[in-house]
């Protein structure tokens, strides 16, 4: 049996304009892990990640290392709460949210 997590994530850096949000979505659903991730008005990237731990721990690595163009400075990591992924799109596991 393996442990269910929720992670919320900052990302910060150069991580907007780079395909970052694309390349979470893409890593997330390969990986079926549900959530979201959006672009911030300050520049950073945020998401929400629920899954198996060990999962989502693979998934924040690659996080840490970005699509081609992407310069990861610093992830902020904190717990999330399930009820955040009520901002999903309807329907889908994994969402790409506008901009807050």
């Amino acid at each position: 049996m393996t442990a269910e997590a929720v992670v919320h994530l900052i990302v910060h850096g150069r991580v907007q304009g780079v395909g970052y949000r694309a390349f979470v979505e893409h890593e997330a659903k390969k990986r079926d892990l549900r959530g979201w991730v959006r672009n911030c008005g300050d520049g950073t990237v945020e998401a929400l990640l629920s899954g198996d731990a060990a999962t989502i721990e693979d998934m924040i690595a690659i996080c840490r290392r970005g699509p081609f163009g992407a310069r990861v400075d610093a992830i902020d990591r904190n717990p999330g709460h399930a009820s955040g992924l009520k901002e999903r799109r309807p329907g889908q596991a994994f969402s790409v949210l506008p901009t807050i």
